[in-house]
């Protein structure tokens, strides 16, 4: 479920609530705030989560990559001293 249809069920919820007697309507009320203020903390923590995602990919392509040229030169240098000894 996108936000826009996230909100808009919530507005509709919301809407259905003021239809109900005042000590129940603002119990409902407290819950839905509640629920809306949880949701955006999961999406900012899912952005944060995705953000750190990213950024472990592009760690471990640079240590891939890394490490690929490390043992390039590691195979020249050993074939340097196999000429040189050899």
């Amino acid at each position: 479920m996108d936000d826009a249809v996230f909100e808009g069920k919530l507005n509709e919820l919301v809407n259905e609530i003021g239809a109900l007697p005042g000590p129940q309507r603002e119990k409902l009320i407290g819950l839905a705030k509640q629920t809306n203020n949880c949701h955006k903390k999961l999406k900012d923590g899912m952005g944060r989560l995705q953000e750190s995602l990213d950024y472990l990919r592009v760690s471990v392509k640079y240590l891939i990559f890394d490490l690929e040229a490390t043992q390039r030169e590691n195979a020249h240098l050993k074939k340097m001293l196999k000429d040189k000894n050899g």
